[in-house]
């Protein structure tokens, strides 16, 4: 009898996918366009643009931004428009919405990018825990790309995962 340890999981077909090497690594700014209102719910045009003109944009340099607007305040659609011309030369990526919008965006992105004929007909699991955020919208895109073209699909981990579609 040997003493010696054998990884059947890494000798094994099971393809592992970590939505967590997606994550791209940088500075999250969620930026609220009632900063520019007057008393954080007006708008009156000549002093939102001198605002907007005032403002140091550079603060947002190479960031990921989300531009987001409250629900109980009303902004005609220019406005965010006109913060978002602004904000587009210094950010690295605006996202008009909430800071889950713009993970959720940022992941939408790279799965597009992703190329899922390695896993053609093979047995796949969806790694399950992860250090970064990664929303639940970009796990549901996975499995939905994965489940026409995989032989057996899993989430979790590899000493215990749950088995969610299997080719008939």
């Amino acid at each position: 009898m040997s003493d010696q340890i054998i990884n059947r999981v890494a000798n094994s077909a099971l393809q592992v996918i970590d939505l967590e090497e997606l994550y791209q690594e940088g500075r999250r700014t969620l930026l609220s366009i009632t900063a520019f209102l007057d008393d954080g719910i007006v708008l009156r045009e000549q002093t939102f643009r001198q605002r907007l003109q005032s403002h140091d944009w550079n603060i947002y340099r190479d960031q990921f931004v989300a531009l987001h607007c409250p629900d109980d305040v009303l902004v005609p659609q220019w406005a965010t428009l006109l913060v978002v011309t602004h904000l587009q030369p210094m950010a690295r990526y605006v996202v008009v919405g909430t800071a889950a919008d713009l993970e959720q965006q940022l992941f939408t992105e790279q799965l597009a990018l992703m190329d899922f004929t390695p896993y053609q007909d093979g047995l796949v699991m969806i790694k399950g825990c992860s250090n970064k955020p990664v929303p639940e919208q970009a796990l549901g895109m996975l499995a939905a790309k994965l489940t026409p073209i995989v032989k057996k699909l899993s989430f979790g981990e590899a000493c215990s995962s749950v088995p969610l579609y299997k080719k008939p």
